[in-house]
């Protein structure tokens, strides 16, 4: 019996999906430092519609696989109310949801920043605890007004948008060249 093995070679996308990837992200983040609340808006609903759908297809793949049936269950009718609270309270939930994802990084960096400093006692070095002290106070400001953090939310993901989509642009100018030549 012999076995052969195979070098798995990276995936990589078409220069093309990339492209319009760039593209879309330029036009989102552009939107973003525009009209930064109605953007937001249309993001939350598209994350509202995305949870009710993927909360139903969690429910309906209990019947198809039983395995983990408990966690499906618990997917899926949180997914469910998710999506029709964003889909039943567009402007609470576009105040609401960022405001969540606020206070879960601002728990996180204390979390991250107490595993660095601890990390650095243990022989991790000076920078390790810089960044934990950092990682700290980043969550401590965060979690200090996460209502003000949140509305800054569209600006910084426009920027990233559009500073991501730039790259994602010549990275796929970049591919085009290189699979060309």
């Amino acid at each position: 019996m012999t076995t052969v093995s195979a070098i798995e070679e990276p995936v990589s996308f078409p220069w093309w999906a990339v492209l319009i990837q760039g593209i879309f992200s330029i036009v989102i983040g552009i939107l973003l430092l525009a009209y930064p609340g109605a953007t937001t808006l249309v993001i939350v609903q598209f994350i509202g519609i995305y949870w009710l759908v993927t909360g139903i297809f969690s429910l309906v793949g209990i019947f198809m696989d039983k395995s983990m049936w408990g966690w499906k269950l618990f997917a899926g009718v949180i997914g469910i109310l998710a999506g029709l609270s964003i889909m039943r309270h567009p402007l609470w939930s576009t105040i609401m949801l960022p405001t969540v994802m606020v206070i879960f990084m601002g728990v996180s960096g204390l979390f991250i920043g107490v595993a660095g400093l601890i990390g650095a006692f243990k022989g991790g070095g000076w920078a390790a605890g810089i960044l934990g002290v950092l990682s700290m106070l980043f969550g401590l400001i965060l979690l200090a007004s996460p209502f003000i953090a949140a509305l800054a939310l569209p600006w910084i993901y426009g920027v990233l948008g559009i500073v991501g989509g730039f790259s994602a642009i010549f990275a796929a100018l970049r591919q085009r060249g290189e699979a060309a030549a």
